[in-house]
């Protein structure tokens, strides 16, 4: 990478004292062309490629999060008739992963926003390799073992999202934040679209254990790219970069990006600056309950409408093949693909034209963010992208209940995965927006909230079709999504000032 001036290790202590939502003030001339380079450069010593090529890495780690959860999928049938169970008791250990999932990244998530990300990857990753290695040998008399290794598994693997988060809030600034929440969201929201085929495919020409080796093998890979290439990126650690992590957990083995030079920072000065492992009081903050809520209901649905995919054409339409209904579920993960990359790149020209015309009316510069709407600039796209998800959730339950042409719900699948994974993105990227020294832990909360409802909506989801139809079922979960509507506004209009007055008084 070529060189590149470093930030005097005073300036970085400075910044580092400032508020949760407060950029480091820069004296440049944000009228010059040069001036973005010159912002970014002092947030962070890492060049635009190199960031990109981190997104790029905690992208990956992100995807084994969903992934072996919907691997699973297409051998459930066969592990109950292995196991001697019903399957409704392999059903638990979906269950049981979800909970899990919810659960788990309110551990690492603090952890990492406290003692550094690297560590806590290689943890994470260590964990899902070890379940994965005892899930493929699990004897078939031990039903209890298979309960206890999924939830391990689900213990170290779902919280590489708010880790990658966490990374993204440490080298990113608002302007390309948005861009940089793309790509990496495509990780964790691909993972569901393509596992069940490749499980589908393993099971049915491997057996079901071939599921669990694979996982291993591709779970080590990826723990080999993080443990060579990841470096430390904490600002609480290593500031913008270019200081030294403290010691050589932080430090990656193969040094192809390069790390600080400048003196690591003193323990007392590291504890100073780490925030509480307590997460749970983020869910007192009006901004922050208002998002997760409305992230958490977006997801849930659009998780219940994926999950159910395949017993849902099974049943509407008996022609289709396993294969075949696998495939079906690529026509969601192309929405995601092209959702992805649109929405991250709206939300950094929205940003930036929100900031032009602040400049021009002679509003105070918002390089400190204090002030600036950033929920603006993340949510005004929102509502009417809420209005289409809506739309064809609705839609998708006439089309199971008239039993139209199968091209019908696939075109509802590309909007459903291009609408769901945009305002998720959105709603991330504001999330670290507004509480960027405590990145990982918020995900951690998002992850929570979004799991523990997409667990209650799966679980009751086949009564409701069965009870009422596939229809109002859906119109019921249309419904839904329509009450968020209204709290999106109320987060614009009143999301500044919550915001301030919560930094003013973490100042104090």
């Amino acid at each position: 990478m070529p060189n590149q001036d470093l930030v005097p290790q005073s300036s970085i202590a400075t910044s580092e004292k400032r508020p949760s939502g407060e950029l480091p003030t820069i004296q440049n001339d944000t009228s010059s062309p040069t001036a973005p380079e010159s912002v970014a450069a002092a947030y962070c010593v890492y060049e635009r490629k190199t960031k990109w090529a981190l997104v790029a890495m905690v992208a990956i780690s992100g995807f084994f999060s969903p992934f072996p959860a919907n691997i699973y999928f297409p051998a459930m049938p066969t592990l109950a008739k292995t196991f001697n169970v019903s399957l409704a008791s392999i059903d638990l250990t979906v269950t049981i992963y979800l909970v899990m999932q919810g659960v788990s990244p309110m551990l690492w998530g603090p952890l990492s926003d406290r003692y550094g990300r690297r560590p806590i990857f290689l943890i994470c990753l260590a964990i899902l390799v070890a379940s994965c290695i005892g899930l493929a040998l699990t004897p078939t008399n031990a039903y209890w073992l298979l309960l206890l290794l999924r939830a391990i598994q689900a213990g170290g693997c779902a919280s590489t999202i708010a880790l990658g988060a966490g990374v993204i809030g440490d080298i990113s600034t608002p302007q390309e934040r948005g861009g940089f929440f793309g790509m990496f969201n495509l990780g964790p929201m691909l993972a569901p679209c393509i596992a069940p085929v490749l499980g589908g495919a393993l099971s049915e020409g491997l057996g079901w254990r071939s599921i669990f080796w694979f996982l291993t093998i591709s779970a080590a890979a990826c723990f080999a790219m993080i443990a060579l290439l990841l470096p430390e990126t904490l600002r609480n650690l290593v500031g913008n970069g270019s200081i030294a992590p403290p010691n050589v957990l932080h430090h990656a083995w193969w040094k192809v990006i390069r790390v600080g030079t400048l003196k690591p920072m003193t323990d007392s000065g590291m504890v100073a600056g780490r925030p509480s492992p307590n997460v749970l009081k983020l869910l007192v903050y009006p901004d922050v309950l208002l998002t997760l809520f409305y992230t958490g209901v977006v997801y849930a649905v659009n998780y219940t409408i994926t999950a159910t995919i395949s017993s849902s054409f099974a049943n509407i339409y008996p022609e289709l093949s396993t294969t075949s209904i696998g495939l079906c579920y690529l026509a969601t993960g192309g929405g995601m693909i092209l959702g992805s990359s649109l929405t991250g790149k709206l939300l950094d020209l929205e940003y930036v034209r929100i900031k032009k015309r602040r400049n021009r009316c002679g509003a105070e510069s918002d390089e400190a963010r204090i002030g600036f709407p950033i929920e603006k600039a993340r949510l005004r796209l929102m509502p009417i992208l809420l209005i289409i998800f809506l739309g064809c959730v609705i839609s998708w339950g006439w089309c199971l209940k008239k039993r139209i042409s199968i091209a019908g719900p696939l075109v509802l699948q590309f909007i459903l995965g291009y609408t769901s994974i945009a305002i998720l993105n959105a709603t991330m990227t504001l999330m670290i927006d507004i509480l960027p020294a405590q990145s990982s832990g918020i995900i951690a909360c998002t992850n929570l909230v979004r799991c523990s409802l997409a667990a209650v909506l799966v679980s009751v989801i086949d009564r409701s079709t069965n009870s009422i139809g596939y229809a109002w079922t859906y119109v019921i979960l249309g419904g839904l999504c329509l009450f968020l509507l209204p709290l999106m506004y109320v987060e614009m209009s009143h999301g500044p000032q919550w915001r301030m007055r919560r930094d003013l008084n973490q100042s104090q």
